[in-house]
């Protein structure tokens, strides 16, 4: 998925989100936006969003000082999603269908999201997205797939989010690799947020060597590309991944909410669907 015109002011708004978190000095602000207003002239046709996401919040880091503007922001984000937990598991254990029903608590958990500039309430979205109708609902396929698949690469988003995929990983019940960031950028995960919502005990936890809102696979490192190019089912989760892999042609399901109106018309969905959605190629 390419750079849309409506993704130039949606970068200047997660530079200005990101510096406020750690300082208050509107002249560092300013600073900070006319360096991230240089990158403009840097997109051209092939450019993918996280490509430039990755340079914001090199902007951001480097001239706060702050190497994780959004630290404080996941640790309080992992701890709200861990205290919902045990009601969460229990809602799935006396579900009719598990699977679905962790598959949307998963999908729920993308609204954790501070790069959409989407506002979200986690206990009410729950909520409303366990009874919300998919936009796009391949579950039969991906019960299918699923059924067949020796090991499933699951590629993680955001910090907090981890906590839903847990659930989605124990029902599924089969071998994991948990695919996390190299390095911190906005709230996506890394090692730590992921350990710390208790994926260690259950997948194999790697690097995709990227640090990019969103993997972009020339960005990766040569062993996440080897398990990539291997993995007969992949989940890839959130919008950044969306916008990194949509053209791939690879066993991919894609779970997200569209928080964000370039991807949904890219998807073809209203703004705000929640979706379960198969690669062209599956």
């Amino acid at each position: 998925m390419k750079v849309e015109i409506d993704c130039y002011p949606c970068f200047f708004i997660q530079a200005i989100n990101a510096a406020r978190l750690v300082t208050r000095d509107e002249i560092l602000i300013r600073k900070i936006l006319v360096e991230v207003s240089g990158l403009i002239p840097t997109i051209t046709d092939g450019t993918i969003p996280p490509q430039i996401g990755k340079e914001v919040y090199g902007i951001v880091s480097r001239l706060t000082g702050f190497k994780d503007p959004y630290k404080d922001v996941k640790k309080r984000c992992t701890e709200q999603a861990l205290s919902l937990y045990p009601g969460l598991k229990k809602r799935v254990a006396e579900a009719k269908d598990g699977l679905k029903t962790a598959i949307r608590l998963a999908i729920a958990g993308n609204v954790i999201d501070f790069g959409s500039n989407a506002p979200f309430d986690l206990e009410r979205d729950i909520q409303t997205i366990l009874t919300q109708e998919l936009a796009i609902d391949h579950y039969r396929e991906f019960r299918e797939k699923l059924d067949h698949a020796g090991s499933i690469l699951f590629i993680a988003d955001n910090a907090g989010e981890c906590v839903f995929d847990r659930l989605l990983i124990e029902e599924m019940k089969k071998p994991v690799i948990y695919a996390v960031r190299e390095k911190p950028v906005i709230n996506d995960a890394v090692r730590e947020d992921a350990e710390a919502a208790g994926i260690g005990g259950l997948a194999k936890i790697i690097s995709s060597g990227a640090d990019t809102p969103g993997n972009i696979l020339s960005l990766c490192s040569a062993d996440f590309l080897k398990l990539y190019d291997e993995a007969d089912f992949i989940i890839s989760k959130g919008q950044g991944n969306y916008e990194g892999l949509s053209d791939e042609k690879r066993p991919i399901f894609f779970l997200l909410k569209a928080k964000c109106p370039v991807i949904a018309a890219h998807i073809g969905v209203p703004h705000g669907s929640i979706i379960l959605k198969k690669a062209q190629s599956v």
